[in-house]
């Protein structure tokens, strides 16, 4: 690895990270701790690390003590895992200092969690940055040797996305104009979702759909060596169907199966695993299931609502759901968010929450709202230490007292801010 072109990628990243523009998001990094962040391709990684540079300059600390490689830059995109060290070198030849070392997207060099365990076995400031959930296995975190903390980065929630556009929400923010303006924005982010390189174009469809390309080309198809790219592409959308209901494996099988793609079941499992750990979806489980259960029927979701509109006709319904399932992920984490499917059906619960909440695009047939609040009352039947229901609407807000029961309705574009 040529030394001078490392060299030149230190210098310039120093002085880029100086005048970078960026919206503070939350992000607490203990002095002593080292991190991976992890996350959907452009959901906001890099600039969380710039964001932790901009502190360190804050608090003191030069520009030359910043170590900041990109290992999606052409001029390095192919270095291996024995050439690392030559960073660290040619940093060395640079400065006499020790630097904080920010590794950004190095998850497809094939062992680099050896060199990031090295620096952090030598008391080096170490943050890493990838676009795939693999860097979270239990092999990856074995050799890490509990010296990092995983954080999950996601897109752009509908508060940072209001923080962005310079508005600011005070206590009494719904009862004057901004509220206006709040319901207007939240057009955009409901559709275009929460990646912030999309904010102020124009052709935000455009650009998302060349970002799905590189997503589902990049780190899936050429990651793990994947020969029939046409299923993959076919199993995406129709995951992006099958929103708002639990799908087997099974089932996915037998519609590629109907579509002339000869699939086997393992192949639809692992390529669901592949999607998964690229950040374009997940997936939640019926809490009424058994352990063995929970791994058959699942709802599918996606990382961000502009994603999946790119395949959706009268998309409202979905995508409601989907920010639903999106916004309960990001605050308590996937293993914590099920729904629940027996003798009732509810769309999302958090058991340790007490919380239960139903998604209605729509309350204003009578019908509809009977079932909704139906289906709440039926599951505290079932889950006694449910103490919170909620239903998440796009406009109608109420709150209603029904045997003793007492369930919000709530606007997403509200709910998401609270």
């Amino acid at each position: 690895m040529d030394k001078k072109i490392i060299k030149s990628i230190i210098v310039r990243q120093q002085e880029f990270v100086c005048n970078v523009d960026f919206v503070e998001r939350p992000l607490t990094i203990e002095p002593t701790v080292n991190y991976v962040l992890v996350g959907l391709r452009r959901a906001g990684k890099t600039y969380m690390l710039y964001q932790t540079i901009r502190h360190l300059l804050n608090e003191g600390h030069k520009k030359e003590e910043i170590l900041f490689v990109n290992f999606e830059d052409e001029r390095i995109n192919d270095i291996r895992k024995e050439e690392l060290q030559d960073i660290l070198d040619a940093y060395s030849e640079l400065y006499d200092t020790k630097p904080f070392v920010f590794l950004d997207e190095i998850q497809n060099i094939e062992g680099w969690e050896h060199f990031a365990r090295r620096l952090a076995d030598e008391n080096y400031k170490v943050f890493v940055t990838g676009s795939n959930a693999h860097m979270l296995s239990r092999e990856i975190a074995s050799t890490l040797g509990g010296r990092f903390q995983i954080r999950e980065i996601f897109p752009f929630s509908f508060g940072e996305y209001l923080k962005w556009h310079g508005v600011t929400l005070n206590k009494t923010w719904e009862y004057g104009s901004v509220r206006q303006t709040v319901r207007r924005l939240f057009e955009d982010y409901f559709y275009y979702g929460g990646i912030s390189e999309v904010f102020p174009l124009k052709d935000k469809r455009g650009w998302l759909t060349t970002l799905y390309q590189k997503v589902l080309y990049s780190d899936v198809v050429m990651r793990n060596r994947i020969r029939n790219d046409q299923t993959l592409n076919l199993l995406v959308k129709k995951l992006a169907d099958s929103v708002l209901q639990p799908t087997s494996v099974k089932r996915l099988q037998d519609i590629l199966t109907g579509v002339g793609q000869k699939v086997t079941r393992e192949t639809v499992t692992s390529f669901l695993q592949y999607l998964h750990d690229a950040y374009l979806t997940f997936s939640l489980t019926n809490y009424s299931d058994g352990i063995k259960e929970r791994e058959g029927n699942r709802k599918h979701y996606f990382y961000d609502n502009g994603l999946l509109n790119l395949f959706l006709y009268q998309p409202e319904t979905k995508l409601l759901e989907n920010l639903v399932a999106l916004s309960l992920v990001r605050k308590y984490g996937e293993g914590e968010v099920f729904y629940y499917k027996r003798n009732v059906e509810v769309d999302f619960i958090v058991p340790r929450q007490s919380l239960a909440i139903q998604v209605a695009y729509d309350l204003d047939l009578s019908s509809t709202k009977s079932r909704e609040m139906g289906a709440l009352i039926s599951l505290c039947s079932y889950m006694n230490n449910i103490s919170n229901a909620l239903i998440i609407t796009m406009d109608t807000e109420d709150t209603v007292l029904i045997d003793g029961m007492k369930i919000e309705v709530l606007p997403v574009w509200k709910w998401t801010v609270k």
